[in-house]
């Protein structure tokens, strides 16, 4: 495992009982880097980052986390160290925004003592580093679909985690949200030296908001490096299978990709 990889998957097949979703997986994702995963509906990615996170156990190979397996951790101290954030997560009906940062502080919190000056102190820096602060006693489901993200984000960096899994964090969102949680993901590898992996449908996105892409089709990485260099017409047309037009973008020279048909 190379010094630069935060994360890395050795050889990983993974499924749901006799159903194969990953058919051998070797990737190292790079430390303080946003990587997307990217890839069509069905081609693993969701079961690729259960399996990161040790929400679902491979059925051979391995995680290793700073160069240790995974399965070494115990639970209280994985989650000291790797911070997930699934698809549509639920929260008790009537919890607050504060209630659900404060989540974030139980991995940290020893039998003894249940909360601290410390737990309220990085919480609260949580809920103002996701700009939700203003919003701690309001219930989240009075909230808009961009502020819910970002308060589930807040109990996520309450954890203190030097790296995060979002699987999906603007699945559901109108185009100004999502640009809204991506701007924070930024954000926090740029301010805070995140190491940030997440699971995006939109390929536009994924090349704005990425330093490092990963392509997948049927259970397999197929691609990986600079979105200038992964999104390609050819990728798109044997991934996808999509006809499109790439060009950079006149603002930053990131890829842009305009579908015109199927292949």
């Amino acid at each position: 495992m190379s010094e630069t990889a935060a994360l890395r998957a050795a050889g990983i097949v993974a499924g749901y009982g006799d159903r194969e979703v990953l058919g051998g997986i070797d990737l190292e994702l790079p430390r303080g880097q946003v990587t997307t995963v990217v890839g069509p509906n069905g081609c693993g990615k969701s079961t690729f980052v259960r399996v990161l996170s040790r929400l679902l156990r491979p059925t051979s190979g391995d995680v290793l986390l700073e160069g240790q397996s995974i399965g070494s951790f115990g639970g209280r101290e994985l989650a000291r160290r790797l911070a997930m954030l699934p698809q549509s997560p639920v929260a008790p009906e009537g919890m607050t925004v504060g209630e659900l940062a404060a989540r974030g502080r139980q991995p940290h919190q020893p039998w003894y003592r249940q909360w601290s000056r410390e737990d309220e102190e990085i919480a609260g820096q949580a809920m103002e580093a996701t700009g939700v602060a203003d919003l701690a006693d309001r219930p989240l489901e009075e909230l808009s679909g961009g502020q819910r993200q970002r308060a589930w984000i807040a109990m996520a960096l309450a954890q203190r985690t030097d790296l995060l899994l979002l699987d999906e964090p603007t699945s559901h969102l109108d185009l100004a949200h999502a640009v809204e949680v991506l701007d924070l993901v930024v954000a926090l590898r740029r301010d805070a030296g995140k190491t940030v992996v997440l699971v995006l449908h939109d390929l536009s996105l994924a090349a704005r908001y990425s330093d490092h892409l990963v392509v997948m089709d049927a259970g397999r990485v197929v691609a990986t490096g600079a979105p200038a260099e992964v999104v390609t017409e050819t990728m798109l047309s044997t991934v996808f299978g999509i006809d499109a037009h790439v060009f950079p973008d006149p603002v930053a020279g990131l890829p842009t990709v305009v579908p015109v048909g199927h292949a």
